[in-house]
């Protein structure tokens, strides 16, 4: 077999908490939030809608408020330190946005190894959402077979694409979607290190 790549989802999977979602309830909007997340999730809204509206409900408040609360968030560090220790053929596949990740993206180590949204920032105001990540216009351009790991339902294209498909349950519920697709689930951090040092 040729070498392998890594392929991350972010939230709730390198992270301990969804982001959207931390950061609405910093700031008093988390029920709309996470309901509209919850959809997304499930896949019964499609991801780039729903990113939008939620993109929609933050547009008010500073990117670099929003990027420091994301800065701050819980990380799965053991997974963090595999990642550090693969670097050279790691990657974070996010639909979040890069100017609200930036802080977190340096805590990881990832900053260069990232395909995110991108929008463009007026004043520390967002102006404009340039473009959203298409996670499987990334997976056709990867030439090496990979590992995917993710959890929500705009993973499963990519989780069920890979040579080793990852569900990750260990933050939160596992997709049905992906349920469906992985070649294995994974409920705890250790079982799912232990197992990408395996494959490395």
């Amino acid at each position: 077999m040729s070498r392998l790549v890594f392929l991350y989802d972010l939230d709730s999977t390198i992270t301990k908490q969804e982001l959207l979602p931390t950061v609405a309830k910093e700031l008093g909007i988390y029920d709309k939030m996470v309901e509209l997340t919850e959809k997304t999730m499930k896949g019964t809204i499609p991801f780039k809608e729903s990113f939008l509206q939620r993109v929609e409900m933050l547009k008010a408040v500073p990117v670099s408020q929003v990027r420091e609360i994301m800065g701050n968030i819980s990380l799965n560090e053991k997974l963090v330190e595999f990642i550090g220790k693969n670097k050279d053929r790691s990657y974070i596949i996010t639909g979040n946005l890069d100017v609200w990740i930036e802080d977190l993206l340096k805590r990881i180590g990832m900053e260069r190894n990232v395909f995110c949204s991108k929008a463009f920032v007026e004043n520390d105001m967002l102006e404009d959402v340039i473009s959203v990540v298409d996670k499987n216009a990334v997976i056709s351009q990867m030439v090496l077979p990979f590992v995917a790991v993710g959890d929500g339902n705009n993973d499963a294209e990519m989780i069920e694409a890979a040579e080793v498909g990852i569900g990750y349950g260990g933050v939160r519920e596992v997709a049905p979607s992906v349920h469906t697709c992985a070649t294995h689930v994974v409920y705890d951090e250790d079982t799912l290190v232990n197992f990408l040092k395996k494959l490395a």
